[in-house]
């Protein structure tokens, strides 16, 4: 969409808007990598829904690329934007696209947007829009900048991972992390900034993940079966379960000694 011309742009079309951050990822990974992967796995979607013969054009817009990133202010790079100014930017950007577009679908790439996507979506779709969103997931990876982020970036952009520069970080279960993470931040727990072990990824594997990331992506899209805030679901379950690294986290306090954990 970003390269196109105006009168090229079909009425009523379904829009992707990836979403992603601009946030520290270890010393190995570039900080545009939540937004590399949003935008990889709309693009990817994009065109196999527009190859199915969908009822609508398809189109990719440009990402959003800062997020709500504050568990990871304490690390030179990350530029966040917050909870509330992430919510006007997303039912601004939906109701702009409305005037024309006919179903927009977020496409998340950040762990730290997803309350901010459930709470704008939500009041999207009560105005009337016909707005949802998903999350990129890697079922069971790690969790910030670990094994499952650097193979997808070795995937995707081997040219911007650093591999000798990675290292292991904080292995503990995200779910044991979390009281530390919202009282202090991802800094005082990995003072490298990642959490997980980057150890043994590989550009096979992460191919393997970015595969099941846009198949599940067009699965959810076309079926249209969303939570009661515009999620979208599969149609077997009544409920999403979070991966990585789009996974579902605490909101983010307001003052920076209390960041929440997001990552």
């Amino acid at each position: 969409m970003a390269r196109s011309v105006w009168p090229a742009v079909p009425a009523d079309a379904l829009v992707l808007v990836p979403v992603g951050s601009t946030e520290q990822h270890g010393p190995h990974l570039p900080l545009n990598t939540d937004s590399v992967i949003a935008r990889s796995v709309a693009r990817s979607a994009a065109e196999r829904l527009a190859s199915g013969g969908p009822d609508r054009p398809v189109l990719l817009a440009p990402a959003i690329a800062y997020g709500a990133s504050g568990e990871h202010a304490a690390f030179p790079g990350t530029v966040s934007i917050g909870h509330e100014a992430l919510r006007l930017v997303l039912v601004e950007t939906v109701r702009s696209l409305s005037l024309w577009a006919g179903r927009i679908v977020f496409v998340n790439g950040h762990g730290g947007n997803v309350p901010t996507l459930d709470a704008a979506v939500g009041q999207l779709r009560g105005e009337g829009h016909d707005v949802s969103w998903l999350n990129c997931e890697i079922p069971g990876g790690d969790a910030h900048a670990g094994r499952a982020e650097t193979s997808v970036l070795l995937h995707l952009v081997p040219g911007d991972v650093r591999l000798a520069e990675a290292v292991p970080g904080e292995t503990r279960p995200l779910a044991d992390l979390m009281p530390d993470l919202i009282a202090r931040g991802v800094r005082a727990l990995s003072p490298s900034g990642v959490l997980g072990d980057p150890t043994g990824a590989t550009a096979e594997e992460g191919r393997v993940s970015f595969e099941s990331m846009v198949a599940t992506a067009v699965r959810r899209i076309t079926a249209g079966r969303a939570a009661s805030r515009g999620r979208l679901i599969d149609t077997s379950t009544t409920s999403a379960t979070p991966g990585r690294p789009g996974a579902a986290m605490p909101g983010e306090p307001p003052t920076p000694r209390t960041k929440s954990a997001h990552p």
